[in-house]
């Protein structure tokens, strides 16, 4: 079984696959400050739930945007599940074009999201990942990453207001049936859906025209389905965009995860002087 991880800044993904399909998935959220012993318990647990032995794991790849927690993941993941995983876009070729003026840049899990989308829904397309941040990337006709925008997340915006003024409170994430709000509660959540669907227009208008107006648009991330009901122009949401691509780069890169199972004296990570973490040979 391969078992894909995507970490992101909010929550990490994980998703077990028997072959290409999926026999399920869990998130817990990113903590750098969580030990490898509880990351590895909270990871038994659920193949526990699911009578799932650890040991069935013969492949783990990880996309993460988090270097801070990679020590405690690796090495939860090497004592608990006897496996050396391996990094998308390190120790596995993501297997995209990428035209970045410096494609170090670009977050893994965008690039894995494109590999999946073009498998999916063809070229060219606009993919759009509402998370903490929401990202937009753009595939071209070719199936090459030209890039996108960065922009911050519905969550990470209403936070922010609600820090740095002091009278107005916390509001759930809902779209009131007016656009002329009653109460300051009800103008806030108009103010924050609508406003955010408008800026979801209009980057994805402007990116459509620059790659000829004719890119199909997929909406994933923890709010992609909310935003797909208030935004016209998505035209499909796909929320295991990220795992699946995680599957595809093992499909296409299998001889990068041969001889990867490890015993029970073997599971252990050093660190660097620098802090940075690297595998035991």
């Amino acid at each position: 079984m391969l078992l894909a991880i995507d970490v992101g800044n909010t929550n990490m993904v994980f998703g077990l696959y028997d072959g290409d399909k999926l026999r399920g998935s869990f998130r817990i959220s990113t903590n750098s400050e969580r030990t490898s012993d509880e990351l590895g318990m909270l990871i038994a647990q659920y193949y526990h739930f699911h009578d799932i032995a650890c040991a069935d794991t013969t492949a783990v790849v990880i996309a993460s945007v988090v270097p801070p927690v990679m020590y405690t993941l690796i090495n939860a993941i090497r004592k608990y599940l006897f496996v050396q995983p391996v990094i998308a876009g390190r120790d596995a070729d993501i297997g995209i074009e990428n035209c970045y003026a410096n494609p170090r840049e670009v977050g893994a899990d965008r690039l894995v999201n494109a590999v999946s989308a073009v498998r999916k829904y063809g070229k060219p397309l606009i993919i759009v990942d509402i998370g903490t941040a929401t990202t937009f990337d753009a595939i071209d006709e070719n199936g090459a990453y030209q890039g996108g925008a960065i922009f911050p997340g519905l969550k990470v915006a209403m936070e922010a207001l609600f820090l740095k003024a002091s009278k107005l409170p916390r509001v759930d994430i809902e779209r009131p049936e007016n656009a002329i709000g009653k109460t300051t509660v009800q103008s806030m959540q108009s103010g924050a859906v609508r406003g955010y669907v408008g800026a979801l227009t209009g980057i994805i208008t402007d990116i459509q025209k620059e790659l000829g107006g004719k890119a199909r648009v997929v909406a994933t991330g923890g709010m992609g389905r909310m935003m797909a009901e208030y935004c016209d122009l998505i035209d499909d949401v796909d929320p295991n965009l990220t795992l699946e691509g995680l599957r595809l780069i093992y499909e296409n890169n299998r001889e990068a995860f041969e001889n990867r199972k490890l015993d029970m004296n073997n599971s252990v990570i050093e660190v660097t002087e620098e802090g940075a973490w690297q595998e035991n040979k």
